[in-house]
């Protein structure tokens, strides 16, 4: 599965978000070891703490679809905004579920060019059992 493919599957996602408060649809697309990919869009609600980010979305899905390898990356994409970075709380998501391996976040520039990052680089001091 290539970037652009993860990235495809992002955009289309982000065509099923649910989100009349904000009105900022995102997609995304997970992929794992397994080479299975699960996607999830954004679903707000009028109490705004209750609302689910694609990310975690397309997480739950993998989870609910009872995958057991280890996430490998990640496409996220709205039409809203060039770079959709994750926010805080996914990007510790993704630190539970990769358990620090490498995991890359894709996003697309305002010139349509793939951007990686790896998660240590969005999130260099995350909260992990280790610290326990």
């Amino acid at each position: 599965m290539t970037d652009e493919e993860l990235l495809n599957m992002a955009k289309n996602a982000s065509n099923n978000a649910y989100c009349p408060y904000s009105e900022f649809p995102v997609g995304a697309c997970i992929l794992y070891e397994s080479g299975n990919t699960y996607t999830g869009c954004n679903v707000e609600n009028s109490s705004y703490g209750l609302a689910l980010c694609a990310e975690r979305n397309a997480i739950s899905n993998a989870i609910a679809a009872g995958e057991t390898s280890s996430p490998r990356k990640i496409a996220v994409y709205s039409p809203k905004t060039e770079k959709c970075f994750p926010c805080g709380a996914c990007r510790q998501w993704f630190q539970e579920f990769a358990k620090g391996q490498n995991f890359e976040i894709i996003l697309e520039d305002k010139n349509l060019k793939i951007i990686k990052y790896s998660l240590n680089e969005l999130l260099p001091y995350s909260f992990n059992t280790d610290m326990l």
